[in-house]
């Protein structure tokens, strides 16, 4: 994965607003996310955010978990240079916070991250920007590092399998962003996006996470072409 350097990080208006405008329902995601992750996270393991972007949803998750849960370890994996101040900052913010958990960022390729002990693994809008022929054996090294009983939480952009569908879903989803974008903004964007968003299908997707050992994936959040799943090993 090269590091490209469009990763919303530099917008004008932050990276979570930015995301926040431009999926509807993000906030309500995030929120069943670390709602979620409540039936996972256990003392002396590792709750890992792949693409953890700004460490937004590492500090909600720790302040779900802190109360029950105050020795699991935290750790946020991103790749991209836009995110590397916002993490620093962070950081900051929870060691001031949250000076007895154990937190850390590490700028790097999850395709390299050593997944191990780990209760619960996050990727929030992540896999569809790798290489197509890198996802599977990512999801089963996340499969591989997770104790028995515990969650991979993703959320990903799909492709419609319906051509009248997939049509129907793209300019609905246009007139949302339009909302809070000017359409030149929108078309750009799509433009930057192409060599890198490459989405799968929700079948494509589900197999991939059934066949690196999990048995069974649920959806629990959907809005337009983006839905958010849980898998338990």
């Amino acid at each position: 994965m090269t590091k490209y350097d469009f990763t919303f990080a530099h917008r004008e208006e932050g990276f979570d607003e930015h995301i926040e405008y431009s999926i509807r329902g993000y906030s309500n995601l995030l929120e069943d996310i670390v709602n979620l992750s409540k039936y996972f996270v256990e003392s002396n393991t590792k709750a890992v955010d792949i693409g953890c972007s700004t460490g937004k949803v590492t500090r909600m998750m720790i302040e779900s978990n802190k109360e029950f849960c105050s020795d699991a370890t935290y750790e946020g994996v991103e790749l991209a240079e836009g995110f590397s101040k916002p993490l620093d900052n962070r950081i900051k913010q929870l060691q001031k916070e949250y000076p007895d958990t154990a937190v850390k960022f590490i700028k790097d390729d999850v395709r390299f991250y050593d997944f191990y002990n780990c209760s619960l693994v996050t990727s929030i809008f992540t896999l569809q920007f790798m290489p197509m022929k890198d996802r599977a054996d990512v999801i089963q090294k996340i499969y591989n590092g997770l104790n028995v009983g515990g969650g991979f939480i993703f959320a990903e952009k799909l492709l419609c399998t319906n051509a009248r569908i997939q049509e129907m879903m793209t300019f609905n989803y246009y007139d949302y962003k339009r909302k809070n974008f000017e359409p030149k903004d929108i078309m750009d964007k799509e433009k930057t996006l192409r060599h890198m968003l490459k989405p799968n299908s929700w079948s494509q997707l589900k197999d991939m996470v059934l066949n690196a050992g999990f048995q069974d994936v649920q959806c629990f959040w959907s809005n337009h072409m983006f839905v958010g799943a849980v898998a338990i090993k």
